[in-house]
């Protein structure tokens, strides 16, 4: 038999070690296809090779550090207080750890134990439980008293938090019915996703300086901006979120280096005092596709990489068209049309500045709904022509 890491190949674990876990987990494997199912040799029926099933001997304990590893999430038919014993040496963070599942021998309980909120147990449970007919028990203060999981908060939008200082001690302050400060300038509207109205603790502001003046016990904050030396003072106890909503436009000579036009991104953000953070998207004409300073830009950040053909970029109305860019490229201008054409933006906060072999352009996607930031326009741009 090949070694056990040779047989974890899928997002999940199930693992069960007694007859009535191991009829239970069979029936879940085959409902929850993305699993690798493991149980003892002992309780092989023969169809385990054509089915995909995994079979160990020895103690469980044995095979634990592998799986704890492997796995974004283990689901596990074993008694909750042999489960917590199990993985007790194994734990190391919250941001690490996956998320663990345990299920009671009748499958009458689904319990979610570990990484509840950061891991996804909690809504592996769910879908867990809706699988097996059981019952899901979630414990998180959050989830049942139906109100803001600060960790999690815009996580589904891919928003991120500045820093992870402040999550508890303004989780704390949410869960324990707090007067609570919501101040939203960009970024994803429809947050809230329960039916019920929010919390009567949670108050939504429309300036931060609002929030400072009606003294609220924590904050979150969603911006892609960087704050004011006065309104930093809303982090005291508060978590600041980077939205996914800024877009660069790029048009760049062939061959500029990445080690270039990072300077010039960064540079750019720091002159409009926004956050990299909040970069959703790099985008560009299309004969830049393989450009590889750009590419290398997008790997490194983890940004979209969007490009548009010279006809989609000439249906954008433009500052400053340019003969010269039409002629190498097809195109009246790069930077600013592709940035409006992916922001859905008519201004930009930047519309054109040229830097080295660099030409960028920053806008920012706007969301309906209530709240938000209007966009201040800002214009760097210089004569020179915009970059091939």
């Amino acid at each position: 038999m090949s070694k056990l890491e040779d047989k974890m190949v899928n997002d999940y674990a199930i693992l069960a070690i007694t007859k009535h876990g191991v009829k239970l987990a069979r029936s879940l494997h085959q409902k929850f296809v993305r699993a690798d199912l493991f149980y003892p040799e002992k309780f092989r029926q023969g169809d385990e090779e054509k089915n995909g099933i995994h079979l160990f001997s020895g103690k469980v304990t044995q095979i634990m550090p592998a799986l704890f590893k492997t796995y974004k999430g283990i689901i596990l038919f074993v008694s909750l207080g042999a489960v917590v014993r199990m993985i007790a040496p194994l734990l190391k963070d919250k941001k690490s750890d996956p998320a663990v599942v345990v299920i009671d021998d009748l499958g009458i309980n689904a319990i979610s134990v570990l990484s509840g909120h950061l891991g996804g147990a909690n809504e592996l449970t769910i879908k867990i439980a809706s699988l097996l007919n059981a019952r899901p028990i979630i414990t998180t203060a959050s989830d049942v008293q139906k109100t803001i999981a600060v960790d999690l908060f815009g996580k589904q939008f891919g928003w991120e938090y500045e820093t992870d200082e402040k999550i508890t001690p303004v989780s704390a302050s949410v869960v324990n019915q707090e007067k609570i400060a919501i101040i939203q300038e960009s970024g994803e509207k429809n947050w809230w996703s329960y039916s019920s109205p929010l919390p009567d603790n949670i108050f939504v502001y429309s300036s931060i300086k609002d929030a400072l003046a009606d003294k609220s016990e924590a904050a979150l904050v969603v911006t892609h901006r960087m704050l004011t030396q006065e309104e930093s003072a809303i982090l005291e106890n508060g978590v600041l979120y980077r939205p996914k909503v800024i877009v660069l436009g790029i048009g760049c000579n062939r061959g500029t280096s990445a080690s270039e036009i990072e300077q010039v991104i960064i540079e750019t953000l720091e002159e409009l005092k926004f956050s990299i953070k909040s970069v959703k998207a790099l985008c560009t004409i299309d004969i830049k596709k393989d450009e590889q300073g750009l590419i290398e830009i997008v790997n490194k950040y983890g940004w979209e990489f969007v490009t548009y053909s010279p006809s989609e970029l000439n249906t954008v109305e433009i500052s400053e068209p340019s003969e010269t860019v039409f002629k190498y490229t097809g195109a009246y201008g790069v930077s600013e049309p592709a940035a409006k054409l992916y922001s859905g933006a008519n201004e930009l906060v930047l519309t054109k500045k040229k830097s080295g072999n660099v030409t960028i352009s920053v806008g920012i996607v706007q969301h309906e709904g209530k709240g938000g930031l209007a966009c201040q326009h800002i214009d760097l741009s210089l004569p020179e022509q915009e970059a091939e």
